[in-house]
């Protein structure tokens, strides 16, 4: 019995499931205010499961790339939940579970402004490629030398980005990853501790 949780992009996501059986789902799109309805979206997710939170077995979350207030948001929520229920909790990549989404190749791109994207490659769920922040022409050129002419799907914030360049492509614009993506990669997954994933340093500067 698994809760996962997204916080990392424009959208606050919920699941419950047991094995792969949806018990309980919420999905909002935001740009801010994940920290105000991610309990409530959790309690109304279980409410629908109707299940108590010590019946899970395991938390899930993504760990990133996204918005640096985001994913903080959700880590610290799967911590602290794990550490109050005695659960393990299991750490997800936000462009894996974007990919999740479809079959075959996969490029799981998210827009990370200021004139890039976040990058990965999987095919069939294994990584082709590391996650990485590329400029717009890097990231077609990757996309042109890993699919060779073959059919792929460009999934997330930054796909129709992409498309634009790669216009054979299956286009699967998201806003966030889905939790229920997110809980099925981590019933398969080992627990280890929940760190942050940042392919870049902040926008925001301390004051000189």
């Amino acid at each position: 019995m698994v809760l996962a949780l997204d916080t990392c992009l424009s959208s606050c996501s919920v699941a419950v499931l047991d094995g792969e059986r949806v018990l309980g789902h919420g999905r909002e799109v935001m740009a801010r205010g994940h920290q105000e309805r991610l309990a409530p979206m959790a309690q109304e997710a279980m409410a629908q499961a109707g299940l108590a939170f010590v019946r899970l077995d395991r938390i899930a979350v993504t760990l990133g790339p996204g918005s640096f207030t985001g994913l903080r948001v959700g880590i610290a929520f799967a911590k602290g939940l794990a550490l109050a229920l005695d659960r393990p909790a299991v750490g997800i990549g936000t462009l894996e579970a974007l990919a999740a989404s479809a079959d075959g190749l996969v490029f799981p791109a998210i827009d990370a402004r200021r004139g890039q994207l976040y990058l990965q490659a999987f095919e069939d769920g294994r990584a082709l490629m590391a996650p990485d922040a590329v400029t717009l022409e890097i990231a077609a050129a990757r996309v042109a030398e890993l699919s060779q002419g073959r059919p792929f799907t460009l999934a997330g914030s930054g796909a129709s980005l992409l498309a634009d360049l790669a216009p054979a492509a299956r286009v699967l614009a998201a806003e966030g990853a889905d939790a229920r993506q997110v809980a099925r990669l981590a019933g398969g997954r080992e627990p280890g501790p929940l760190k942050p994933l940042y392919l870049r340093a902040p926008d925001a500067k301390l004051p000189a």
